[in-house]
């Protein structure tokens, strides 16, 4: 599914998605990763139940006001207690599955807001 079209003023833009996958700037990536529209951070954690408070931690480094967590391909929730480091900064987090969570991280991004995704991206089956 193509998202967006590549703008000058966003160096990196998650332009499509599809089982096991996600393209940044048409480049395929399959394996999970944070994106923010400055910066591609290719490693992860590979699913949710690996997902401890220092993953949480590093995304700070982003500098988002917002963070969308894409959980899989069905939509689950981290223990609450690992979110601390958001919750402590008043950043936002909204979790949905990962194709839901590219789709809006393409309406932010393309807003110009600093948003920031963690995607889980599980194999294709």
């Amino acid at each position: 599914m193509k998202l967006v079209h590549h703008r000058a003023d966003a160096p990196l833009t998650l332009t499509g998605h599809g089982p096991g996958f996600v393209l940044i700037d048409q480049v395929k990536y399959t394996e999970s990763l944070v994106l923010s529209p400055e910066r591609l951070q290719p490693v992860w954690a590979s699913r949710l139940e690996l997902l401890e408070e220092r993953h949480f931690a590093e995304l700070l480094d982003h500098d988002p006001e917002l963070v969308l967590l894409g959980s899989g391909t069905r939509f689950g929730f981290p223990d609450w207690r690992l979110t601390s480091p958001l919750l402590e900064r008043a950043i936002g987090l909204e979790v949905m599955d990962t194709a839901a969570a590219c789709r809006t991280y393409a309406v932010l991004a393309s807003e110009g807001r600093r948003v920031v995704a963690a995607l889980i991206i599980e194999p294709a089956s």
